[in-house]
């Protein structure tokens, strides 16, 4: 059960509307999709960030193509946690020459998606079953609609929930009436209670943010993602955090079990946010959220691009239990919806397919159109 081949495919979607926020836009929709096969036939899927910066999937596809495909080709493809720990450590040393840490990391997370696809596959089970250690797993997910804004946002918003969403996630940064405008428009439109998330991207200063907060506080946001700067110390986040009753929540940007740990352990947060494509996979990521839930915070898998990296959320998240909620863009992307549709919610729930692996299988002729390497 050795790897015999890794593949991948570059894809750019073009959109009417760039996908804005405070940290840059998005002018289309890229997506690199890895595919793992194994010498008994078995095979699996993986996706690899790639949204920043706009020149990013290519060269994400060059690293998985003449660094990593050589390196996992004539591996055990049965051994997902040891392979995603063996190329951490091989390729450590180059990450620090390269200057390119998260790059390499996103190169190996979709190599741990897709060898984790490949493992559930050959049992015959969705990956949540195989992952689950817990009774209350029962392959429910709850998803909120993301990446509203930052225009239209209440529209936008209203159209989901006639997808059945019951969670509903925009876009501030900008300007702070715009986005008290925003915020208002939202809560007309959905109603008291509806859940109301902010993303900040990254967007304020320390000194700036906790006045930015206390300003919408009283729209009653379910939390605010993201106000400051990964970076930041963690003082400063921990300030911030008790300068408000609002949730905080991060984690698409942070990178390594320690730094989560040390982010979970600091008490500023009340959710964590890792994202499968960004570092980690599905080895770094559930332990994660299994570290995430031991110190009382509630993981809700990051996801804004292609449709594996979506089903390798959800089976994530479901794996662990119903809890959390799990996001998906509501921007128009033909990466996502024609890889993975997900039809109308009931009252915000999915109840994953009983397909084995992910429960997707990409129709690579339907994408060609989109295929630019």
């Amino acid at each position: 059960m050795t790897v015999q081949k890794v593949e991948c495919w570059v894809y750019r979607a073009p959109i009417d509307q760039p996908v804005a926020a405070a940290v840059g836009s998005m002018t289309n929709r890229p997506a690199v999709f890895l595919r793992i096969s194994a010498r008994d036939g078995a095979w699996g899927w993986g996706e690899v960030f790639c949204n920043f910066p706009t020149v990013g999937a290519e060269h994400r596809a060059r690293i998985v193509r003449e660094i990593i495909a050589p390196l996992v080709e004539g591996t055990p493809s049965d051994q997902p946690a040891a392979t995603w720990n063996q190329l951490t450590q091989r390729l450590r040393r180059m990450a620090l020459q390269a200057g390119e840490p998260g790059p390499l990391a996103q190169a190996i997370a979709a190599i741990d998606q897709a060898l984790w696809d490949m493992q559930a596959r050959r049992a015959g089970l969705p990956l949540w079953r195989l992952l689950a250690d817990t009774p209350q797993a029962d392959g429910r997910v709850r998803l909120y609609a993301s990446g509203l804004g930052p225009e239209n946002v209440a529209g936008t918003a209203l159209a989901r929930q006639a997808q059945g969403y019951t969670a509903f996630k925009f876009k501030v940064g900008f300007q702070p009436d715009k986005d008290i405008a925003d915020f208002q428009a939202m809560r007309d439109a959905l109603g008291p209670q509806a859940q109301i998330m902010v993303d900040a991207n990254q967007a304020w200063e320390a000194d700036t943010a906790a006045q930015r907060i206390a300003a919408l506080e009283r729209y009653d946001p379910y939390w605010i993602e993201e106000p400051l700067a990964a970076d930041e110390p963690l003082d400063v986040w921990r300030k911030l955090a008790d300068s408000t009753p609002i949730a905080l929540a991060a984690g698409e940007n942070i990178r390594g079990q320690a730094d989560f740990e040390a982010a979970a352990n600091n008490g500023h947060l009340r959710f964590l946010q890792p994202d499968v494509a960004k570092w980690g996979g599905i080895t770094g990521c559930l332990a994660v959220a299994r570290h995430a839930e031991q110190a009382g915070l509630v993981f809700c898998p990051h996801w804004l691009g292609g449709g594996i990296g979506l089903a390798a959320s959800m089976q994530l998240r479901a794996a662990l239990g119903p809890a959390g909620l799990v996001e998906v863009d509501a921007n128009p992307n033909p990466l996502r919806e024609r890889v993975c549709p997900l039809g109308k919610l009931e009252n915000g729930w999915l109840r994953l397919p009983d397909t084995p692996g992910i429960g997707i299988e990409p129709d690579l002729a339907a994408l060609e159109p989109y295929r630019v390497a």
